[in-house]
């Protein structure tokens, strides 16, 4: 088979190129086999990679035995759940874009002839798709698993569980003794966030978009058969790169509608509209925020997980793994069973194969669904043109109308949740924090986790975004955002806002006119970033509705 590393390591003028390699221990033998790229995302930073670099040894040692020769090599990752409601959260959403343009920039300089990508925490599962749909060869992506639950007075917990009991002990309703024991049990180990927030979500749309093979994401990261999982994955990718298996082969529109209604039966997080959205641009398959509403209205809601259900994400994998939801899927016809994945078998074939274990829970039947429709509602009016975002599952509130309370960045808005300052029925209105405002979009669980630990009935709105770990009647990814100046930057303190979920509704209740003349008077802020990766980003970042990707021009 033609292979691109031949480029780097055959013929006589690349004696120079084989020497280098030759001092780190490859042979001319290794140089003749196929060249996989082992993309890791190991970081010492967070439970949600720490593990990859044995997991990487596994995936070697099924390349090697299925007859390549693999080349490791490293790009970051960025904990949104350590960085959270801070200033370094900033460097989350712009991670994603690093990591995809590192992973492109290693693959183009080394001209692999597939890839394996190692990814856990949130950005790198979407950024290694990114990758590999730029780049469109063949390749696979391995998740590396969800921490087991902690556990505490009897039940799982989850970080979900310690920012909501932040919230609870600032308004008085814990201890600090009690918030210390949550603390020390939520995480009782390596892996990513245990809830169906960003990264499990994200695992299980790379399943089910046939991009991970199935049957592999839902082992937890500490679990031994997880390097079973890793040594499959190294040969599957000798597999795909010897059929000629590319990404966007796979990552058809048929795809990403199958992933879409991933994400609405699981509850799952919003940021995956982002990712989608992102992943789509690279694979050149037309895509639009409106899909999403489309889908949802169609899917039913079959999974009872965190942070709106009763189940963490390692439940699944007792259940049978993500493969009993592709089941469900398919059998109920809410999926395109013909859609090709990395195996070279269907998405119907695949799916035949789960295996439910007997009496689980966690997935409902097609006859039980949670909710006739899925978890993710598109909100638009005038306050959000162009489009904004809320995950519906793990409450039954449909409507919110009340005065707003306007925050131009997180910090302000955590302040007065904190101090007493919110009363129920405000709508929290954060703003500046989108895609060029923020700059990087951060997320809000500092402040949504108070709100829920508080009690408090409200709403809240921004032009940021969530963590997975979100839930309640809360809006995000409105576009466009105020620093391009969308009707968000034009609220004033007291508005009344009506939010009508049947509706698909968002609304500012002022007259066209007044929103006109405000928005005439608005002036840009200055950049708060002047130089580095950040002034970059704010530079080339598009809006949250297409996916908050960068882009020239």
């Amino acid at each position: 088979m033609p292979l691109n590393s031949y480029t780097i390591t055959q013929g006589r003028d690349r004696a120079p190129a084989r020497a280098m390699l030759k001092a780190i221990g490859f042979t001319d033998e290794d140089l003749r086999k196929p060249i996989i790229g082992v993309a890791n995302t190991w970081i010492e930073t967070m439970p949600c990679n720490y593990n990859l670099r044995d997991l990487a040894v596994k995936v070697k040692e099924g390349i090697r035995a299925a007859g390549g020769t693999p080349m490791e090599f490293n790009t970051i990752a960025i904990s949104d759940g350590v960085t959270m409601g801070t200033e370094g959260m900033k460097a989350s959403l712009v991670s994603r874009e690093v990591i995809a343009d590192s992973i492109e920039l290693v693959a183009r300089g080394h001209m692999f002839d597939g890839i394996v990508a190692l990814v856990a925490c949130d950005k790198t599962i979407p950024a290694a798709a990114m990758a590999l749909l730029r780049l469109d060869i063949p390749g696979i992506i391995l998740y590396g698993g969800s921490i087991l639950p902690g556990r505490h007075n009897g039940r799982d917990i989850t970080i979900q569980d310690v920012f909501e009991a932040v919230g609870a002990n600032a308004c008085g309703k814990m201890s600090d003794a009690e918030l210390l024991e949550v603390e020390n049990h939520a995480c009782p180990g390596a892996g990513a966030c245990g809830g169906q927030f960003t990264a499990n979500t994200m695992a299980t749309v790379m399943e089910l978009i046939g991009l991970s093979p199935m049957g592999t994401a839902a082992v937890p990261q500490v679990d031994p058969g997880k390097n079973d999982v890793s040594f499959r994955c190294g040969q599957v990718v000798m597999d795909v790169v010897r059929r000629g298996l590319k990404a966007r082969t796979i990552a058809t529109r048929a795809a990403f509608e199958n992933a879409i209604a991933g994400v609405a039966a699981t509850g799952g997080s919003t940021n995956a509209v982002l990712h989608l959205l992102a992943m789509a641009r690279e694979a050149e398959v037309p895509l639009a925020i409106d899909d999403f509403q489309t889908i949802s209205n169609r899917t039913p809601l079959l999974v009872d997980l965190k942070p709106g259900g009763q189940y963490v994400a390692v439940d699944v994998h007792h259940a049978g793994g993500i493969g009993v939801i592709a089941k469900r899927l398919a059998d109920g016809g809410y999926v395109d069973g013909s859609a090709i994945t990395c195996t070279g078998r269907t998405f119907a074939e695949e799916a035949a194969d789960a295996k439910e274990t007997p009496g689980q829970k966690v997935i409902h039947a097609l006859d039980d669904p949670i909710k006739p429709t899925g978890g993710l509602v598109i909100l638009k009016g005038n306050l959000a043109p162009e489009g904004s975002v809320i995950k519906v599952a793990g409450h039954n509130k449909l409507s919110h109308r009340g005065p707003a309370r306007v925050f131009e960045r997180e910090e302000d808005a955590m302040d007065a949740v904190t101090h007493g300052k919110i009363q129920a029925g405000d709508v929290v209105v954060i703003r500046y924090e989108g895609p060029k405002g923020g700059p990087g979009m951060r997320e809000m669980l500092g402040v949504t986790g108070a709100i829920k630990g508080a009690g408090l009935d409200v709403a809240l709105v921004t032009d940021g975004r969530f963590s997975g770990a979100t839930h309640g009647f809360m809006i995000a990814h409105v576009s466009p955002e105020a620093a391009n100046g969308g009707p968000i930057a034009a609220v004033h303190e007291g508005d009344t806002v009506s939010i009508d979920v049947k509706t698909s509704s968002i609304q500012i209740e002022i007259s066209p006119e007044t929103l006109a003349a405000r928005l005439s008077q608005w002036k840009r802020p200055e950049m708060r970033y002047k130089t580095g990766v950040f002034a970059k980003y704010a530079a080339l970042v598009s809006s949250a509705s297409e996916g908050a990707v960068t882009r020239v021009g």
